[in-house]
């Protein structure tokens, strides 16, 4: 892509952002791939963890469930504070939040105390998203939003796959806690943010004009379930829930159907995982180039259809080729999917709420996605059919879901995000 400047000068698309918005996506950058670090290394000691301390395996999925629940209580406090103060200091906040947790977390005595810092963990990273996405999207050029939105999102893929490489090449000598205690090094990622990046103008000017015009949106949750604004954000909360149970349908459990159904050891878990994690990274540059040619909504929709077909590939099968073959193609479809969260998000809500929109709709859906361990779990022990089966059912039921909620909703490929303010409602006073 390029674009022209002046007197007919093409400008190539990754020359068009100036200094600032590159610190600022990098920002954003940093905060999602370490938090994916911190929060997606618990889905590879689950096993471990359930033996240390003689609990079931459920108990500990249940622990993964309540941080993703908390989620929600992050992202909406975070994103009232970014639309009121800034998007920068709620993104200083959070990552600090969800690096000491996951350090306390490695120290724990008991089960109970290990539920506790990693449920707070949750809110931590739940801070992180909203603040990150608003500040990255604000600031950066509509032409090419689509694709560095997608490469953004799908650093969550790296944080994965750094986790998964930590696990298959220290868990034996560290353990499950000293993998814990490496979450606290994405804590010196504050120090550069609290040096180098800048608020979006974007943002400063529409608070500006909030003041000035005495429309300051002191209720930013309560207006966007406001008539006129209801339809929009119910499908952006339907498209969500999908999204996370796709997600952890496909990534929360297949380290645990490889430990338990197949008795694999760190190593061999590790591989599959850290290719689709490689995979979904790489894709990620496809369908980001696809929503800015053709859409938001065809880069997640055609990418969801193609996994439908993949999913069974990986789940019904005894031969590790095949099955690590079948998952890290899956990573280039179902893992993929995500790519659009970002810009899709921050274009489908006016600025002076953008970040509360986006946070609460974002993480409602890891309600759901906190659902689908303990779930699937008790399928699959209860039932006796094996983590597959279960596996299966819950990314066919999330994939098509998915697939209508974005029929259901706005294109937005090409919208300018502005300063201007979009929506004012005369709030109750407090």
């Amino acid at each position: 892509m390029s674009t022209s400047l002046g007197r007919g000068e093409a400008v190539p698309w990754w020359k068009e952002p100036t200094k600032d918005q590159w610190l600022a996506w990098w920002a954003a950058w940093m905060g999602w791939t370490l938090d994916s670090f911190d929060f997606t290394i618990f889905l590879l000691i689950m096993v471990p963890i359930a033996k240390e301390f003689n609990v079931p395996l459920t108990e500990v999925t249940a622990v993964f469930a309540i941080t993703l629940w908390l989620r929600l209580v992050g992202a909406t406090a975070s994103g009232w504070l970014a639309d009121r103060v800034g998007r920068k200091i709620p993104l200083m906040i959070s990552i600090l939040w969800y690096s000491i947790c996951n350090f306390i977390a490695g120290f724990s005595p008991t089960f109970a105390f290990l539920f506790f810092f990693r449920a707070l963990l949750g809110i931590g990273m739940g801070a992180e998203w909203p603040a990150g996405a608003s500040l990255a999207m604000e600031s950066w050029p509509t032409r090419s939003r689509g694709l560095m939105s997608s490469v953004l999102q799908g650093s969550w893929a790296l944080g994965f796959l750094a986790s998964s490489a930590a696990y298959g090449l220290l868990f034996d000598s560290i353990g499950w806690r000293g993998l814990l205690w490496m979450g606290i090094l994405p804590a010196l990622v504050v120090v550069w943010v609290r040096k180098y990046v800048k608020e979006p103008e974007v943002w400063l000017e529409n608070r500006r004009k909030q003041r000035e015009q005495n429309k300051q949106v002191r209720m930013p949750l309560f207006t966007i379930f406001t008539r006129g604004n209801l339809a929009n954000t119910l499908t952006a909360c339907w498209w969500m829930a999908s999204a996370f149970t796709v997600y952890y349908s496909i990534f929360a459990l297949f380290a645990t159907h490889l430990q338990k159904d197949l008795a694999l050891s760190a190593a061999l878990v590790a591989v599959p995982l850290m290719f689709s994690n490689a995979a979904t990274f790489v894709a990620s540059f496809l369908w980001g180039w696809v929503s800015d040619a053709f859409g938001r909504r065809w880069s997640m929709i055609i990418p969801a259809i193609i996994a439908l077909a993949v999913t069974p590939t990986y789940l019904f099968t005894n031969d590790y080729l095949t099955l690590a073959i079948g998952f890290s193609v899956q990573g280039l479809f179902g893992g993929a999917i995500y790519g659009q969260n970002p810009s899709y998000l921050s274009e489908r809500f006016p600025t002076e709420v953008r970040a509360t929109a986006a946070g609460f709709c974002y993480h409602q859906g890891a309600i759901f996605g906190g659902l689908v361990a303990p779930v699937l779990t008790y399928i699959a022990v209860n039932y006796n059919v094996g983590f597959g089966v279960a596996m299966m059912i819950g990314t066919t039921v999330g994939l098509v879901s998915f697939i209508i909620s974005l029929l259901l909703g706005p294109e937005t490929r090409g919208k300018e995000i502005v300063s201007d303010i979009e929506v004012f409602v005369h709030e109750p006073s407090v």
